[in-house]
C-alpha cells in the first residue's frame, strides 16, 4: 500500500522568545532569517545588505562581530536602519572573544537584538564556562536572548573526546558517527543548561545544531526536539552553492518542518559570484510556502513546456509576471492585505491550459504550436477576455494588476457595498 504524506503537521510544543519584537516559538509561524557578508565595519554595505535581505522577506539578520572596529560600527548601523525605516532586528555572531567585545562595547550589546553563542569556540579549557557566562550574563543585564549555536565544525573537542572514551568501553559501541552527533545534542543541552543556572530564562533562549549532511542534521534536530522544549533554529551549514545548496537544504528542513520541528530557519547557500545573497531568503519562504507552512507571495503555476509549446511566449510571461509579482509584494502587502494568497496561472497550450487557468484566481492560456493565436484569460473560474497580438503580455501583466486592486484593494470595499 502507498503511504502519502499528510498535511503538515501540527509544530511541538516549544518555548517563545522575543527576538526584537519578533515571535519565535510557541505557536509563532517559522521565522525567515538570513546573515550578512559583508564587512560589519563597513556600515554603508553592511546597512545596504540588510536593508536587501528584510525588503526580501527576512525577518531576522545577523551580522558578524568579530573585532573591535565591528562592534563600534554596530550601533551607527542599526540607527542608520531605522533612519530608512528598516526595524528589522539585528543579530551579533560572536566567536572567541565575544565576551570582551560585549564588555568593551556595551553601545554594541544595547544595538542587538539577539546574541549568537558557539560554545564550541566561546573559550577553551578553564576558560570556556567563565567566557561563556559572561556573554550570558550581559545578555541578561540588557534583556536580550541568545542562540546557542552549535557547529559540527568547531565542535567541543573536550566533550566529543570524554563521550569517545566512554563509548570504547561499552560492551555494544556507537558508531563515530553516532557518538559526533550525541556530542552535538549533549553540547547544546549542556549549554542551555549553564545559561539557564546562570539567571537566563528559558524564554530567552534558541538552540541550533548545525552540521552540513542531510541525515545528519535530521538526526540530531529529532534528538534535540525530542529531549528539550526550546525554540529551534534550523539551517544546514556549508549547504554549498546553487541547486547543490537549495536541494540538500529543502530535503532537510522539509523532513523536520513537516515532523513539526523547527522555529526558524535560515538556508545557507554559498552565493554564486558576484550573485545575489537575497536568494537564500526567497529559497526560505518557497520552502515554507511550498509546504503549506505561511504564504508569502501569489503562486503561479506554469507548465514545464513539451512539443506542443514550441514558442517561449509561455515562459517569457511566467517569468515576468513572477518577477513582477515579487517586486511589488513589499508595496502591494501593505496596500493589499492578503494578496499573498492570490494564485496565478500561465499556461502553454490548450491541453491543461484552460482547466488550470479555471483553478487559479486569474489565468492566461497561451497558443501552442499550430493553435489559433488567441489567449484566454480566466477570472475567478470564467472566461473574461482573449487577448491576441504582440501585446498579450503587457495586457495580462496590467490585468493582474487591476484583479489584484479589485479584490485586496478600494475595488473590494466598493463592491461590497
Amino acid at each position: 500500500m502507498t503511504a502519502y504524506l499528510a498535511s503538515p503537521l501540527a509544530r511541538r510544543a516549544s518555548v517563545a522568545v522575543d527576538v526584537g519584537g519578533v515571535k519565535v516559538g510557541g505557536d509563532a509561524p517559522v521565522v525567515v532569517q538570513s546573515m550578512t557578508n559583508t564587512d560589519t565595519a563597513d556600515v554603508d554595505s553592511t546597512v545596504a545588505q540588510v536593508a536587501a535581505l528584510h525588503r526580501a522577506g527576512s525577518e531576522l539578520v545577523r551580522i558578524t562581530v568579530d573585532r573591535p572596529e565591528s562592534a563600534a560600527a554596530v550601533p551607527r548601523i542599526r540607527d542608520r536602519l531605522v533612519r530608512l525605516g528598516v526595524d528589522v532586528p539585528l543579530i551579533g555572531d560572536f566567536h572567541y572573544i565575544g565576551h570582551k567585545l560585549l564588555a568593551d562595547y556595551p553601545a554594541c550589546a544595547e544595538a542587538l537584538a539577539k546574541y549568537r553563542i558557539n560554545p564550541g569556540n566561546v573559550g577553551f579549557r578553564e576558560k570556556r564556562d567563565r567566557q561563556f557566562g559572561a556573554i550570558v550574563e550581559t545578555a541578561i543585564r540588557h534583556e536580550k536572548p541568545v542562540r546557542i549555536g552549535v557547529n559540527w565544525g568547531s565542535l567541543d573537542q573536550e566533550l566529543l573526546t570524554r563521550l569517545m572514551d566512554e563509548n570504547q568501553k561499552k560492551g555494544s559501541p556507537l558508531t563515530a558517527q553516532e557518538v559526533t552527533r550525541e556530542a552535538i545534542v549533549q553540547s547544546a543541552l549542556l549549554s542551555a543548561e549553564l545559561a539557564e543556572e546562570i539567571g537566563l530564562g528559558r524564554d530567552r533562549i534558541i538552540l541550533s545544531a548545525k552540521v552540513s549532511q542531510v541525515q545528519d542534521l535530521i538526526a540530531v534536530y529529532a534528538e534535540l526536539a525530542k529531549r528539550s522544549d526550546h525554540a529551534l533554529h534550523l539551517g544546514l551549514t556549508e549547504a554549498g552553492m546553487g541547486s547543490k545548496g537549495i536541494v540538500a537544504s529543502s530535503a532537510a528542513l522539509a523532513i523536520l518542518l513537516q515532523q513539526g520541528i523547527g522555529d526558524t530557519i535560515r538556508i545557507s547557500l554559498t552565493p554564486e559570484p558576484g550573485g545575489d545573497r537575497t536568494r537564500e531568503v526567497q529559497v526560505a519562504q518557497e520552502l515554507l510556502q511550498t509546504m503549506g507552512f505561511r504564504q508569502f507571495v501569489p503562486v503561479v503555476a506554469a507548465c514545464p513546456g513539451c512539443g506542443r509549446t514550441t514558442s517561449t511566449v509561455f515562459q517569457e510571461l511566467a517569468k515576468k509576471i513572477e518577477d513582477d509579482l515579487r517586486v511589488n509584494m513589499p508595496l502591494w502587502r501593505e496596500r493589499y492585505p492578503g494578496v499573498e494568497e492570490l494564485k496565478v496561472a500561465v499556461m502553454g497550450c490548450i491541453v491543461n491550459g484552460p482547466g488550470e487557468s479555471k483553478h487559479a484566481d486569474i489565468g492566461i492560456s497561451l497558443p501552442g504550436t499550430g493553435e489559433t493565436p488567441s489567449a484566454p484569460v480566466f477570472i475567478d473560474g470564467r472566461k473574461a477576455a482573449t487577448l491576441r497580438g504582440p501585446g498579450i503580455a503587457e495586457e495580462f501583466q496590467k490585468m493582474v494588476a487591476d484583479y489584484v486592486e479589485q479584490r485586496f484593494g478600494h475595488g473590494r470595499t466598493e463592491a461590497a457595498e
